[in-house]
């Protein structure tokens, strides 16, 4: 049941038919890891509080510095030097004082993957490298469970959903991140976001979307992007999205899988 104050917070929610008294009680009622407080974690971590997602776990083992404050909404000028978990409690704390956060200041790794990703619902990737992209997104196979992954580049983003424990309605199964990026590439050939720099509000706009996929994963209303990547380009202002499918060669999900455990990953 709800009080009457969550009755007046959530009732732009509630009037909405897709949504309604039984969707907010399944956000109510749902636990969720956003794996890093940053750029996409953020603003991402901002709605779903507003939404009244009931858990939600952070890990992140960065501290706020000031040149995160262009686009990492969540942290202040006052949480400088503090770690980011803290400070995104706070104003988690601050927006919705009927969520339960928990934040966790370290790194999701092989050794705790698994046991983080199998105690929630749902998991968001907002992480900056392809190493824990890629770790997290196997353990979500491996836990079976939900993940919405992103990733930002200077003036440009994608976002898609992977279910790759499910089926499509053809009874294929769904498609993994690894069916869309077989391998990361090689190291170096990508440039962080202090080399390339990145436009903030475009952060915004991606980090808002994976909130939205996530409340869509949760509540079970419209389409979502389980099979399809969407592809933000805030120079010209399109969105396009690309369909992709389950690969039976990939080493996950595929006929002869070779991905078991998460052994190959580094600590």
């Amino acid at each position: 049941m709800f009080s009457p104050d969550e009755v007046e917070r959530y009732a732009r929610h509630l009037v909405l038919s897709e949504i309604g008294g039984p969707g907010q009680q399944k956000l109510k009622k749902a636990s969720l890891l956003v794996v890093g407080a940053g750029g996409l974690g953020a603003p991402a971590l901002l709605y779903l509080a507003a939404a009244g997602v009931g858990r939600i776990v952070v890990v992140d083992d960065d501290t706020v510095s000031l040149s995160n404050l262009q686009r990492q909404v969540i942290h202040l000028t006052d949480t400088i030097g503090r770690p980011k978990t803290e400070s995104a409690g706070e104003m988690v704390a601050a927006l919705n004082p009927n969520v339960e956060f928990v934040g966790i200041n370290g790194r999701i790794n092989p050794d705790n993957a698994l046991a983080m990703i199998a105690d929630v619902d749902v998991v968001i990737d907002g992480s900056d490298n392809f190493s824990t992209r890629y770790l997290v997104s196997d353990a979500c196979v491996l836990a079976k469970r939900t993940l919405v992954t992103a990733a930002l580049g200077r003036f440009d983003a994608t976002v898609t959903t992977i279910r790759a424990h499910e089926r499509a309605p053809d009874g294929t199964p769904n498609p993994t991140y690894r069916c869309l990026f077989p391998e990361p590439p090689p190291a170096g050939m990508v440039p962080t976001c202090a080399e390339a720099g990145i436009l903030g509000a475009m952060a915004g706009v991606a980090g808002s979307l994976v909130a939205l996929e996530a409340i869509r994963a949760i509540v079970g209303f419209g389409e979502g992007l389980v099979g399809r990547l969407l592809m933000i380009d805030t120079k010209s202002m399109r969105f396009e999205t690309l369909s992709y499918a389950w690969d039976p060669d990939n080493p996950l999900t595929g006929t002869s899988p070779t991905i078991i455990d998460l052994s190959r990953h580094k600590a």
